[in-house]
């Protein structure tokens, strides 16, 4: 059962909930996107990245590719780093979400006329339809996320990701042995049916599940036991938590519902705007639990959100970007390949290497090539000077968040762009040149190609075992 299909009255009952000084009169239109969508970190949807694919979701901008135009070049291989599509709550969401309702249900006595109203519309009409089994999985909209990107790039790149070369398996698939990014890969490989006209049956689903290249955190035991298993690698991220942003959030959320501040917990104040960003990238509906939160309040969770990935996944630990060496090889290995001068006789290199994963897989990859580094990182304590901050989570890895590597052939040698999310990204090396030569590259990452030995950084380090304290 699926409670959320609001008529409009119900949505204006929820936007009135609050006292009038928490929403604007705009807001009172009920928008069909939340007015906060913006702001759920990882929990964001590809179309706030990328908004004009509410209007069209196969449009395709080709001026984004840019080899120069004083060479004659054409594209030979593609790269993609995938992450999977939206998803269903992980298991500790759902039971935070459970508390949630549980505590709003028994204990909440709004004490303002909106306040009532939304507490009897919530009481009446939202039931807590999430389930253990749905654990992280994939939805029909993170299927959709991934067929549509599927059908965009091969739009984009119609030489390289063809009919031809994925029915004779000159494509490889490469994908995280987790069920949503299993059901990614096979969803991409749908779109890509789809894109060829071709909609009777499904499609011959061909990828390889490596957790070695995709879920490389876990074999790190340099990240494992300094990082995610460190109590102290975190120690922004917690006193923030419980620090006055969060505190007053806390406060008016607490005010709002008419429960007690010391049974809101920080966790539960997260879980009811997790709950507005699931709603919304599952259902594309308009979760009354949005109303909880004005802007300024989202932005303060967006940024517990994002000290997490930066001291979890990024740059706030040298280990968490270096335990995607492996990957950064098997990337670099394939370009090699691909550039190479070959004889006639050679058979040619994979015109295209998709590769599906997690937002775990990207930040890191991300940190090691040195994007989003921001000049002075975010802590618990200067919250009101990181505004302008790069390092945006939601910008960076939303679901079905891409970074592209594509490879040319021009006069002047092999060249090489990057996209995020569809979108040009310069290499930090390089920052005048959308499309360096290959070889320029290399260099600029000669470092990390003769270096960045897993065994070694991962194994090997005992004394970087701990937080790395110089950003």
């Amino acid at each position: 059962m699926f409670p959320f299909l609001w008529p409009a009255h119900g949505l204006l009952l929820a936007a009135l909930s609050l006292a009038p000084t928490r929403l604007s009169c705009s807001s009172l239109a009920v928008p069909d996107i939340p007015h906060i969508a913006a702001y759920f970190g990882t929990k964001t949807r590809y179309e706030e990245v990328n908004p004009h694919l509410l209007r069209d979701f196969l449009s395709v901008n080709m001026s984004v590719l840019r080899p120069p135009s004083t060479e004659r070049c054409s594209p030979v291989h593609l790269t993609a780093v995938i992450r999977h599509g939206s998803r269903y709550p992980t298991v500790k969401n759902i039971r935070r979400i459970q508390r949630l309702s549980e505590l709003v249900r028994t204990e909440s006595s709004g004490s303002s006329g909106g306040s009532a109203a939304w507490l009897r519309d919530v009481r009446s009409r939202w039931e807590p339809w999430y389930t253990e089994d749905m654990d992280g999985r994939l939805v029909m909209k993170g299927r959709d996320d991934l067929r549509q990107l599927a059908r965009r790039l091969a739009a984009l790149f119609p030489s390289l990701l063809s009919e031809e070369n994925v029915s004779e398996r000159r494509v490889s698939f490469r994908t995280s042995s987790k069920h949503r990014c299993v059901s990614s890969v096979e969803a991409f490989q749908e779109g890509l049916q789809q894109h060829w006209g071709h909609h009777e049956g499904p499609p011959e689903y061909s990828h390889v599940e490596d957790d070695q290249l995709m879920r490389f955190f876990e074999h790190c035991r340099g990240y494992v036991e300094g990082v995610e298993n460190n109590r102290t690698a975190l120690l922004e991220v917690e006193k923030f938590k419980h620090g006055e942003e969060m505190e007053a959030v806390r406060r008016r959320m607490a005010e709002s519902l008419g429960l007690p501040l010391q049974r809101l917990t920080p966790e539960l104040v997260e879980a009811a705007f997790f709950l507005c960003s699931y709603e919304l990238s599952i259902k594309s509906i308009h979760s009354p639990w949005c109303f909880l939160f004005d802007e300024s309040d989202a932005k303060v969770l967006e940024y517990k959100s994002d000290l997490k990935q930066f001291w979890k996944r990024s740059h706030g630990h040298v280990i968490s970007s270096l335990s995607s060496c492996p990957l950064f090889h098997h990337i670099f290995r394939t370009l090699d390949k691909a550039g190479r001068p070959r004889r006639s006789t050679e058979a040619s290199p994979e015109p295209a290497s998709v590769l599906v994963g997690h937002a775990e897989t990207l930040l890191p990859l991300l940190s090691l090539l040195g994007l989003y580094k921001d000049q002075t990182p975010p802590t618990a304590s200067n919250y009101h000077s990181q505004h302008g901050r790069s390092f945006r989570s939601g910008r960076i890895v939303p679901y079905a968040a891409n970074l592209l590597f594509v490879l040319y052939d021009c006069q002047r040698g092999p060249r090489l762009q990057m996209l995020l999310n569809e979108a040009p990204l310069r290499f930090p090396g390089l920052p005048t040149e959308d499309t360096p030569l290959y070889r320029d590259v290399r260099a600029a990452y000669r470092h990390l190609l003769d270096g960045c030995d897993f065994q070694r950084e991962c194994e090997g380090r005992a004394g970087g075992r701990g937080p790395n304290t110089e950003l």
